[in-house]
């Protein structure tokens, strides 16, 4: 199944992003499941390289990184960056700058739309 998740929040403050990436990555390495994770506004920053975080807590970088190296791609709205200051090569490897275009492809690829 193919199976789309939409992230809306800060990666920081809130635990929707760090959750909505721990279930995304849960159904990435269940055999016969694709994974598509689209961030919007504020959890662009979750897909962001570098990030330094107190020992011991989350980093949603390396979560992100995890994801894709099960396969998962993650697309980032262009916009939300472009209002943020981030730039395409300040985004992990695996993840790109996407498009309203792109979310709609993925939608209708997607057997099923979890929004987060």
């Amino acid at each position: 199944m193919n199976i789309l998740f939409v992230l809306h929040d800060p990666p920081y403050g809130t635990e929707r992003v760090y959750n909505g990436l721990r279930w995304a990555t849960e159904v990435a390495r269940r055999d016969g499941h694709e994974v598509k994770v689209f961030l919007f506004g504020d959890a662009v920053v979750a897909a962001a390289q570098g990030q330094n975080t107190p020992q011991g807590y989350y980093n949603t970088g390396r979560m992100a990184s995890g994801l894709v190296r099960l396969g998962g791609e993650i697309g980032c709205c262009g916009t939300c960056m472009d209002a943020r200051a981030l730039a395409e090569d300040g985004l992990i490897e695996g993840a790109h700058r996407s498009s309203m275009k792109e979310l709609a492809d993925w939608t209708l690829w997607a057997g099923q739309v979890i929004n987060v």
